[in-house]
C-alpha cells in the first residue's frame, strides 16, 4: 500500500478510475429502486456538472451546499460538485433553522442543492440561500449534453479528463469539504478537511478491514456526519464495494429490506441504531451481514451480545471524530484479519490506530506524555488531522498542538496498542476536587436497569451547586424502580460515594435529546437539566461559577 500515492490523495481522480473499472457493474443503489453502474454514475455526474456550470453556479462560487439524505441523488450531487472543482458542504437537516443558517453563512454558501420532497419534509428549515431543485434540472438536459457526456464516459481516456477538469492542479492539502460538528457541546464548528485527509482515511480504513469487491455496504448514515461522508460515500466513489443507501437509519423495515434485497455484507452504524434493529428487524433480513462496525458512542457488551445472538454476526467498535476525517482506530474481526496469530480485536476497546495514525496520552494538568497503562488525554497525529476550524483560528489553536489533535477524550492505551476510552473531558463534573465521569455513572445505571429500548432513555449530566461546585443529575424517561433503591444498588456495585447521585437528583422528562447522528445532544441535555433544576439556573448564569466550572473542565484531574 502506498499512502503517498497522488491519486489516492486526490479522491476525485480515484473516482474516475473506479468508475472505469466498474463500467457495467452496479455500483450504487438506494431504497427507491435507483441503481447505477460505474458508467451511469460517471455519465450522470458529468451531465449534472455541466448543468450547474451553465445556469446555476457563478465562476467565483467556491462552496456549494447540499441538503439531501443518503441516496443515489446525494452521491451524484456530491460527485458533480467535486468534478467542477468546488467544495461541497453537506448540511444537517436535523438542526434548527437558526443553526442551519449559521452554517450557511459561515461557509459562504449561495446555492443549496436539494429536492422538492426533502424541502416538503423539512419546510421549517428555510435555508438562507437560493435553492436548486435537482428534479427541475432534468428538464434542462439537451441531446448535446447527453452525447458529450457519453463520449467522455465511454471513450475519453481518464488522463485526458483530468487536465480540463482541473484535477491535476489540486494539491493534497487543498480544502475538499467542510463538515459542521454536531454542536453537542456548543455552536457547530466548520471542520475543514483536505483531499489528503479524506483520501488517506478511506485507503487506511480499507486496508484495516480488507474490503472486498463483492462486499455490499449499507449506506444509512447521513452525509453531514463525517462517518457517513467518508466511509459510506467515498467508499462508493473510490473503492470496489457496491453501496446501497436509505434516507433514515431508524427506518428499520426499509433498512432490513434493503439489506435482504442487495445481500448486504457490511454495516456501519451507531449503537443507538443497532438497538432498534435487534428489536425490529427479522434475522433473515440481516442473514448476509458478515461485518458490523459501530462508532459515535460506546458499544455496550449486552447490545453486542444481543445483536450477535439475533443475526449471527458480532459488532466491533471503532473510534473517530469529525476533526480526524473521521477514522482513528478500529477492532478488526478474525474474518477480516490478514495477520494470523495476532490479536486484532479486544472487547471494550476501540481498537488499534489505523495505518499512519499515531495515538498518545498526556497528563490532563501538565500536558506531559504518559506511558502505557496510564489514564490521560488522548491525542492523535496523522494524515487524517483536519486543516482547522473555518474562520476560527483561536478554536483551532486550542485543539491542534504541534500536529497533534487534542480529542477531549480520556483514555488508556494498553501494551498491545489498543485504546480504551474511559470518559470525555466535557462529560465530567468536578465535585469536592474530584473529576466524576458521567459516562461511568450512565453505564452503571444502564447495567442495573437492563435497558433494552432502542431509544436512549437515560442520561447523566451536571448542574451548578453552591456547596460542591457541581451536582450530578439523572434525566430519564421512566424508571422501573424508585431512585432511592437505585442509589442503594449503585453503592452495592462499588461505585465511589461521590459518584452516586442523590435520590432527589433524578428527574423524569419526555425524551432525552438526541442528535441526528444518534448521539446524546449534550448541550440540550444540560439546558434541559437546568430547566428541571431551576435552583441551579441562577448559579449557571453567574459568571464566577461559570469561570470556575470552565477551568475545572479544562484542567481537572481524573
Amino acid at each position: 500500500m502506498n499512502t503517498n500515492s497522488d491519486r489516492w490523495l486526490i479522491p476525485t481522480r480515484q473516482f474516475l478510475r473506479m468508475c472505469r473499472r466498474n463500467m457495467r457493474r452496479v455500483k450504487v443503489a438506494d431504497s427507491t429502486g435507483v441503481e447505477l453502474t460505474g458508467a451511469g454514475l460517471l455519465l450522470r455526474a458529468t451531465i449534472l456538472r455541466r448543468l450547474l456550470r451553465r445556469g446555476v453556479l457563478a465562476p467565483d462560487e467556491t462552496t456549494v451546499g447540499l441538503l439531501l439524505p443518503p441516496s443515489v441523488a446525494a452521491i451524484l450531487a456530491n460527485a458533480a460538485v467535486f468534478l467542477d472543482g468546488r467544495v461541497p458542504v453537506n448540511l444537517n437537516y436535523t438542526v434548527s433553522r437558526e443553526v442551519l443558517n449559521l452554517c450557511i453563512a459561515r461557509a459562504k454558501i449561495r446555492h443549496v442543492l436539494t429536492s422538492r420532497r426533502v424541502m416538503e419534509r423539512f419546510e421549517h428549515l428555510r435555508p438562507a440561500a437560493e435553492l436548486v431543485y435537482l428534479e427541475d434540472l432534468k428538464e434542462q438536459v439537451s441531446l448535446g449534453d447527453k452525447l458529450l457526456a457519453a463520449l467522455q464516459t465511454w471513450l475519453l481516456p481518464v488522463s485526458l479528463w483530468e487536465r480540463p477538469l482541473g484535477l491535476l492542479k489540486i494539491r493534497p492539502d487543498d480544502l475538499m469539504t467542510i463538515i459542521f460538528t454536531s454542536g453537542s457541546t456548543g455552536d457547530p464548528k466548520g471542520v475543514m478537511l483536505s483531499h489528503r485527509n479524506i483520501g488517506s482515511n478511506v485507503e487506511c480504513f480499507d486496508a484495516a478491514l480488507h474490503l472486498r469487491r463483492d462486499d455490499v455496504l449499507l449506506g444509512i448514515l447521513p452525509l453531514f456526519h463525517s462517518f457517513g461522508y467518508t466511509v459510506t460515500m467515498w467508499a462508493a466513489l473510490m473503492l470496489e464495494p457496491k453501496v446501497v443507501y436509505h434516507v433514515n437509519p431508524l427506518d428499520y423495515h426499509q433498512v432490513g429490506a434493503l439489506c435482504r434485497k442487495h445481500r448486504g455484507t457490511l454495516l456501519v452504524a451507531a449503537p443507538t441504531f443497532l438497538r432498534s434493529y435487534v428489536r425490529r428487524i427479522p434475522p433473515e433480513d440481516f442473514a448476509s451481514l458478515n461485518l458490523v462496525i459501530t462508532g459515535a458512542e460506546k458499544l455496550p457488551r449486552e447490545l453486542a451480545d444481543a445483536f450477535e445472538q439475533r443475526f449471527g454476526v458480532r459488532p466491533h467498535e471503532g473510534y473517530g471524530t469529525t476533526e480526524l476525517s473521521p477514522v482513528v482506530s478500529v477492532n478488526v474481526p478474525a474474518s477480516r484479519s490478514q495477520n494470523p496469530g495476532r490479536v486484532e480485536a479486544k472487547e471494550g476497546t476501540v481498537g488499534r490506530p489505523i495505518v499512519g495514525v499515531e495515538a498518545k496520552l498526556v497528563d490532563l494538568e501538565t500536558g506531559h506524555d504518559l506511558g502505557p497503562g496510564r489514564s490521560g488525554m488522548l491525542l492523535i497525529k496523522g494524515p487524517n488531522v483536519m486543516l482547522g476550524y473555518l474562520d476560527q483560528p483561536e478554536k483551532t489553536a486550542e485543539v491542534l498542538r504541534d500536529g497533534w489533535y487534542v480529542t477531549g477524550d480520556i483514555a488508556e492505551i494498553d501494551e498491545d496498542g489498543f485504546i480504551w476510552i474511559t470518559g470525555r473531558e466535557s462529560r465530567f463534573s468536578k465535585i469536592a476536587g474530584e473529576m466524576v465521569p458521567h459516562i461511568r455513572i450512565e453505564e452503571a445505571l444502564t447495567g442495573l436497569l437492563h435497558l433494552e429500548d432502542e431509544k436512549v432513555s437515560l442520561a447523566v449530566t451536571g448542574v451548578p451547586d453552591p456547596r460542591k461546585g457541581e451536582r450530578i443529575v439523572v434525566l430519564h424517561t421512566g424508571l422501573p424502580r424508585p431512585p432511592e433503591q437505585l442509589c442503594r444498588e449503585l453503592a452495592a456495585t462499588g461505585l465511589p460515594p461521590l459518584w452516586i447521585p442523590s435520590p432527589d437528583s433524578f428527574r423524569q422528562v419526555a425524551e432525552i435529546p438526541i442528535l441526528g447522528t444518534g448521539k446524546v445532544d449534550l448541550r440540550r441535555l444540560r439546558e434541559l437539566a437546568l430547566t428541571e433544576f431551576p435552583q441551579a439556573l441562577g448559579l449557571a448564569n453567574d459568571p464566577h461559577v461559570q469561570a470556575d466550572s470552565n477551568a475545572s473542565a479544562r484542567g481537572g484531574k481524573r
